[in-house]
């Protein structure tokens, strides 16, 4: 059936996920590439229970008011996440044990995705909802079963990761053998997280069913208070080196550790438990039993396949980047200028797609590959137009954003400078990263998860071809901007993969016009960049280098820079800038002034 145009904002967007502030691995961009994919098409095939009403008031307020809570919580979820990571890295700063302690924190998340993260939430999900609307008891013996499982199978995993941490360890952690130990210390503290990323994921999944959106969106925010009330513990009140090394008079204490993943673990409970009143509310009651015999739970092992391949590989390149980034302490400063970059696309690009599927997947329902070819235009020009200019803002202001945001506590000038660089060359890939997410859904929309993972599978190989390259060829000392261009590099070529697939699918993908708006988008945006990057080194050179004068200039930067792009944008005539501000209005439920002039989607 056919999906009103003027509905796409009231779909209620994706459940948050968790955002722990670890380091990028592959699974997690194929998670919610599924994850929103699926949930997408089964939402479209439902219709006119969600997407039918010709109004807000006649969608009610509930569905407008969780569009805009929810695209608030998102926020907030990631500011408090990006917050998060400048706390540990105040408190650890950059060196041996803050490595420790990444790929230790990392670890729960590679187990989990390898063992179910990516079945949970690219196949659990519509499977719920076919059986809260077929079985008799609305899909509760079901999910109980499933939580079950969930329980007792992950549980098994954490006595068994217990016993084996210190060769865990050995296989990601490229290190000299204290370090080694630390971190086979803190994953034991860690491990246990994997139980209850499972059964939070489970239950959000659950409510999510049942038309419950706010808790399992807020709930990340409540981890990551508790991660930075830690570390601000960790700095001020634990006695201890400062800041502590692995070996030596410097080394961590015995409290420090028990404090920091004693704190880092119980964000994670607390983020689940959270959760447990929203279960009463919406009237599920769990009730222990596990029924293997239910036969949703053989379809979801009989979906899982390509899921279960392409997270397979994902985490094999991973084990190869954080190898090779480990065995020059380059990790930390790779995982942190991956924090600033994918910020851009967490905030905007995810909104953009949400709106997007739901509509697309009912025109792939229909037929209607011309309506998809148009789906598919606005959202990468609405995509283009937000992301083109934060990736040279991004590029222009690296160092000093770095500086501002890193140079604290147990963070040198030199490593928050050579996190900016590494940021810079993450810029790179901003644009061709969050082009390929959007073109995914296409695929999505088709029912098409095949094509998705062997074309992930690809810009895996070329990541780990490139990054074993360039190590080769680039000094250690750059190391992370090493990983940083190969990361750029991979998604460059996933992109001109799914541009030439979708082309050949769709009969045209509308290039001509990207084209025309990427070139407007890109004089305009990089005439307010270099502008920025003049204007933050004038501040720097006077108010000084530091974390506050780097703040002052890149924020008088920002403002003056991002003036003058939507200044020269509109003047040139990119009326995607007015479509990106409805877009952003409307996933705050209103709460801006509506934008003035020409629409693109009349464009």
């Amino acid at each position: 059936m056919a999906l009103p145009r003027s509905n796409v904002r009231r779909i209620p967007p994706e459940p948050a996920r968790r955002d722990t502030g670890t380091a990028p691995h592959g699974s997690t961009t194929a998670r919610r590439d599924s994850t929103t994919a699926r949930r997408g098409s089964t939402t479209a095939r439902r219709g006119s229970a969600t997407m039918q009403a010709g109004s807000p008031a006649e969608a009610g307020p509930g569905l407008g008011r969780a569009s805009g809570t929810m695209a608030i919580g998102t926020i907030v979820s990631r500011a408090s996440g990006f917050l998060r990571t400048v706390a540990i890295a105040a408190a650890i700063g950059t060196g041996a044990v803050s490595q420790a302690y990444n790929v230790a924190n990392t670890t729960p998340n590679i187990l989990y995705d390898l063992l179910l993260g990516g079945v949970l939430t690219s196949v659990v999900v519509p499977v719920m909802v076919r059986t809260a609307k077929e079985d008799p008891d609305g899909g509760d013996a079901f999910a109980s079963s499933l939580l079950t499982l969930m329980i007792l199978g992950l549980g098994a995993v954490v006595a068994v990761g217990m016993l084996i941490a210190p060769w865990i360890i050995s296989l990601y952690l490229h290190a000299g053998s204290d370090e080694r130990a630390l971190a086979a210390t803190m994953l034991r503290w860690f491990l246990p997280q994997i139980v209850f990323y499972g059964v939070g994921a489970t239950i959000g999944a659950i409510l999510n069913v049942r038309q419950s959106f706010t808790a399992p969106m807020f709930a990340p925010i409540l981890n990551n208070l508790l991660v930075i009330v830690t570390c601000l513990g960790f700095t001020y009140f634990i006695a201890g080196p400062r800041p502590p090394g692995v070996d030596g008079p410097k080394a961590i204490t015995d409290t420090q550790v028990t404090v920091l993943c004693a704190g880092t673990t119980l964000g994670v409970v607390v983020m689940t438990l959270a959760l447990l009143p929203s279960l009463r509310k919406v009237g599920f009651h769990y009730r222990p039993r596990l029924d293997m015999r239910h036969p949703e739970l053989r379809s979801t092992a009989r979906l899982a396949g390509w899921t279960l391949l392409f997270v397979v590989i994902s985490q094999a390149g991973y084990l190869v980047i954080v190898n090779l980034s480990t065995a020059t302490t380059a990790y930390t400063i790779y995982t942190y200028g991956y924090q600033i970059f994918q910020l851009p696309y967490a905030i905007i690009g995810v909104s953009v797609i949400t709106a997007l599927l739901p509509r697309m997947s009912g025109h792939a329902a229909q037929g209607r590959s011309d309506l998809v070819r148009a789906d598919i235009s606005m959202a990468t020009r609405i995509t283009i137009t937000a992301i083109v200019p934060a990736a040279l803002f991004i590029l222009a202001l690296g160092r000093p954003i770095a500086v501002a945001v890193f140079h604290h506590g147990a963070t040198g000038y030199g490593d928050a400078v050579d996190i900016g660089d590494t940021l810079s060359a993450f810029a790179l890939a901003l644009v061709p990263f969050s082009l390929f997410q959007v073109q995914l859904r296409v695929f999505y929309a088709y029912q098409d998860s095949r094509t998705p993972a062997l074309v992930n599978i690809g810009v895996v190989a070329v990541n780990v071809i490139g990054a074993l390259v360039l190590t080769v060829v680039v000094p250690e000392e750059h190391r992370a901007v090493a990983l940083a261009l190969s990361f750029a590099t991979a998604y460059l070529m996933g992109l001109a993969a799914t541009s030439a697939l979708l082309h050949r699918r769709l009969g045209g993908i509308d290039g001509n016009r990207t084209v025309r708006v990427i070139t407007r988008v890109a004089i305009s945006a990089g005439i307010g960049a270099v502008l920025a990057s003049l204007l933050a080194r004038g501040v720097r050179a006077v108010v000084g280098e530091g974390w506050l004068g780097s703040g002052i200039a890149v924020v008088l930067a920002a403002a003056v820079g991002g003036g003058l792009f939507l200044a020269v944008g509109t003047r040139t005539g990119i009326h995607e800038i007015n479509a990106l501000l409805a877009e952003v209005n409307g996933r705050l439920g209103g709460r801006l002034p509506r934008p003035p002039g020409r629409s693109s989607q009349r464009d």
